[in-house]
């Protein structure tokens, strides 16, 4: 994500005016700061924080709002490596400035520097960069303090940060012996710097998962990436304890207890965004298992034109979200997307006028002016009582997290009843299969009639490289998983694998979708227990489109491959019988 632009000077506000319309301030202090700077003959903000008038965070906040560039607090920050290493410590010193990312690909730098209207130092950086890559960098810029850099620098530079070099300083004990007797700073230790470096390089991957699965003699590492796991690294079985420890004390679990599962949360940095990782522990025969989820706040929330809708399901959908009560759900396997789904259709909906509650196990992404609660088995705090507890907080709008039980139904579709929208997500194959799935859980068919609005399935599949795809002619095999005839086989495209999708043939996802909604003949079907094939039979003559549909409209557009969504959707339906 690009950093704003620097305001021209003209746009921008005595600092301290800022800080004084904000209540941070009083005149006198501000006259105090004033004096001060013309005795010493130093920046104001440098004098406020002599004076111990503002810290550091408060002044980087006020500037970045006077000078119209983004704070980053360099407290909390995953580093690049590749952007330490283009940068030389005395230049990152000379010039008051800390790079963070170096994004290759798109040929980007970001960098967080004191002052982003110093043209001097920027154009150095520009060209610093062009002398080592022999291409034009784009320089995006991030504000943040002096004192922030400077600790920085000196805790970051000057220490490997790739992880092969981390591990050579761990089997050779060289440059940790030296840490050791040096400094007592935390990041010195390799053990430290490899879990960072680690985090860093899974979300730089578009990992949405990172598994440290311990062996008899060794560890495993592997990411999830577009869904499907791959191992990255085997290390030691002797690092893993170390490891462990370090994961526990960043996400604020019990480091003495290794016998029982144990949850916990990371909150870092990456060029200015958070990135939370949800961590969960496991004992196993050969040690603690530990699994981080990855919840990139910017992937997170999708804007539901950007879901991958024909402009026919996307209309649907708005029409579903447009009626003032009853229950919309979304249904799919664990990792189908329903939570990107979901907050996709809350962001859309957001607004002043309307009061949006959720309940979800836990909290993913947070989201401005909705109220978000995560249940609390300790405290009590089920998906049952706790919508109980939401519907005496007036809201307009329920999500929740997932239809489990009876009583979790039973409460959400008396919502539904009482004139609320609610939205949820039920584990089942199809969206017509969410009936008997609610039927089985104990939901009468005449309450179900009449209150949902509408159904969502989907699936995720992964997208073709658009550098290395290639086209095909499809064979007799692929007609009939298409269900078309053989005469006319249509073109289609093949993964092959380049440096750009690491060899794969894939890169990135996209939801395929079947949108089912509910109207008065359907809802009598419903009311009267008919079958799924009754169901199916009506809805497909109403215009509804199943999801192996959608799959194959994927195929054909070249978005994806044959293989690839027969990984995911069930064909069997669809193929025709040789002639």
């Amino acid at each position: 994500m690009n950093a704003p632009e620097p305001r021209p000077a003209a746009a921008q506000k005595p600092l301290g005016r800022i800080l004084v319309e904000r209540g941070i301030l009083s005149e006198d202090q501000l006259r105090i700061a004033l004096k001060e700077q013309q005795r010493t003959n130093q920046p104001l903000g440098k004098a406020l924080k002599t004076l111990g008038f503002v810290t550091e965070a408060t002044l980087r906040d006020a500037l970045s709002e006077n000078l119209g560039a983004r704070g980053v607090d360099l407290a909390h920050i995953i580093i690049d490596p590749a952007a330490i290493k283009a940068v030389p410590r005395d230049f990152a010193k000379r010039h008051l400035m800390f790079p963070l990312e170096f994004n290759q690909r798109e040929r980007r730098f970001t960098v967080a520097i004191a002052d982003p209207n110093n043209l001097v130092a920027l154009d150095q950086l520009r060209a610093q960069l062009f002398s080592t890559t022999r291409e034009p960098v784009e320089i995006a810029v991030l504000l943040a303090g002096e004192s922030d850099i400077a600790r920085a620098i000196d805790q970051y530079f000057g220490y490997e940060l790739s992880i092969d070099g981390i591990l050579n300083e761990i089997e050779t004990g060289e440059i940790d012996q030296q840490s050791l007797a040096t400094t007592t700073e935390e990041y010195s230790q390799p053990v430290v710097r490899l879990v960072d470096s680690l985090l860093a390089d899974a979300v730089q991957k578009g990992a949405s998962d990172i598994h440290f699965e311990p062996e008899q003699n060794f560890l495993r590492i592997r990411y999830r990436i577009d869904g499907v796991l791959r191992q990255i690294r085997a290390l030691h079985k002797q690092y893993w304890p170390a490891m462990a420890v370090r994961i526990k004390v960043m996400s604020g679990m019990n480091i003495a207890e290794t016998r029982a599962p144990q949850d916990g949360r990371i909150s870092l940095s990456l060029t200015g965004r958070m990135v939370d990782f949800r961590v969960a522990a496991q004992p196993t025969s050969h040690g603690e298992n530990i699994v981080l989820r990855i919840l990139d706040r910017m992937r997170g929330l999708v804007p539901m034109q950007d879901l991958g809708l024909q402009d026919a399901q996307l209309g649907l959908l708005r029409l579903m979200i447009a009626r003032p009560e009853g229950i919309i759900l979304v249904t799919g396997p664990t990792g189908s997307g329903k939570t990107t789904t979901l907050y996709s259709i809350l962001n859309h909906i957001n607004s002043e006028g309307i009061n949006i509650m959720t309940l979800e196990d836990p909290v993913e992404y947070p989201m401005n002016m909705v109220r978000q609660t995560s249940v609390n088995e300790a405290a009590k705090l089920d998906f049952a009582t706790g919508i109980r507890s939401l519907m005496r907080q007036d809201p307009d709008v329920i999500l929740v997290g997932e239809i489990r039980d009876a009583d979790t139904a039973e409460m959400a579709f008396r919502a539904a009843m009482t004139g609320h929208q609610v939205y949820s997500t039920l584990h089942t194959n199809s969206a017509i299969g969410a009936i008997p799935r609610l039927l089985d859980i104990g939901i009468l068919p005449d309450i179900m009639a009449g209150n949902i609005v509408g159904i969502v399935a989907q699936r995720l599949v992964r997208k073709l490289c658009p550098h290395c795809k290639e086209e095909t002619t499809a064979g007799d095999v692929e007609c009939r998983i298409m269900g078309l005839p053989a005469d006319a086989a249509p073109v289609i495209y093949r993964s092959v694998g380049c440096d750009h999708c690491e060899m794969r043939g894939y890169r990135g996802r996209i939801a395929i979708m079947e949108i089912l909604k509910l109207d008065f003949d359907l809802d009598e079907l419903v009311a009267r227990r008919a079958t799924t094939r009754e169901l199916t039979q009506l809805a497909l003559a109403k215009g509804f489109i199943p999801l192996a549909e959608d799959a194959v409209r994927r195929v054909l557009d070249g978005t994806t491959t044959i293989e690839e969504v027969a990984r995911v959707v069930d064909f069997t339906g669809r193929v025709m019988s040789p002639a």
